[in-house]
């Protein structure tokens, strides 16, 4: 092997070491600074290199959050994956209690990357359409309609408080069960939004410091209640150690 085809591979690793370096030092500003946007140069900064410099790693600002926007929902996906699969496959409620902790743990932990992906839009930022942001979050946010797919395959989910769907809703779970392994019924469709948007409503609220007021215990057990009252009005079934 000649000296130029060993020295690709260790550029091409130092130049990985320096891309998640980059992500890192952006995140730890975020951290730190309490906000979701960034200059390069504040990036530059706190690496001791030049502005100019980081462009040899990404062509913009841009393109540095959207790498960052897929990173978050990646590791938000990778969490609620692993709590769910901690729970047998047989008990969908709890795995849907798990998926719903660990959403929740996770923006408690990640107000910044939280906030990054679910909040407010970053002035002056445009995700690419149908690009690495799109399918990082259609990845992380599929981990809540496939319990409901397993939960319509066994045969345990129920038919949803809520039945009257609006057209528009209808619409969209048509255009979205081309998609889909097993056709969801538009109420179940319609269902799985209110869930969504029941927990992350709960996860924002405490993200943000809105429920500083109620102690974690507290907190804790009125978390496990609003998530066991969507799951019940969204037609899944209890845990098995309910």
């Amino acid at each position: 092997m000649s000296t130029s085809a060993r020295s690709a591979p260790r550029r091409e690793k130092a130049r990985a070491a320096t891309i998640e370096e980059i992500k890192l030092t952006a995140l730890t500003h975020m951290r730190e600074t309490g906000t979701v946007d960034f200059r390069f140069a504040d990036i530059a900064r706190a690496m001791e290199m030049t502005p100019p410099a980081l462009y040899r790693y990404f062509a913009d600002r841009d393109e540095l959050l959207s790498a960052l926007i897929a990173g978050a929902y990646d590791d938000l996906g990778r969490c609620v994956a692993e709590a769910r699969d901690a729970v047998p496959d047989d008990d969908i409620g709890g795995r849907f209690l798990a998926v719903a902790r660990s959403y929740r743990q996770w923006a408690r932990q990640e107000p910044q990357q939280f906030a990054l992906i679910l909040g407010l839009p970053v002035a002056g930022y445009s995700a690419p359409v149908d690009g690495p942001t799109t399918e990082a979050a259609q990845r992380a946010m599929s981990q809540l309609s496939q319990l409901f797919l397993e939960a319509l395959e066994l045969g345990v989910l129920a038919p949803p408080r809520l039945r009257d769907v609006h057209p528009a809703i209808a619409a969209c779970a048509a255009q979205k069960n081309e998609h889909m392994p097993v056709a969801i019924p538009a109420e179940t469709f319609q269902a799985m939004l209110h869930t969504w948007s029941t927990l992350h409503g709960f996860a924002a609220l405490e993200a943000y410091g809105h429920f500083d007021w109620i102690e974690e215990a507290g907190r804790d057990a009125l978390f496990d209640g609003h998530a066991r009252l969507a799951a019940e009005v969204a037609g899944m079934p209890a845990p098995k150690d309910a």
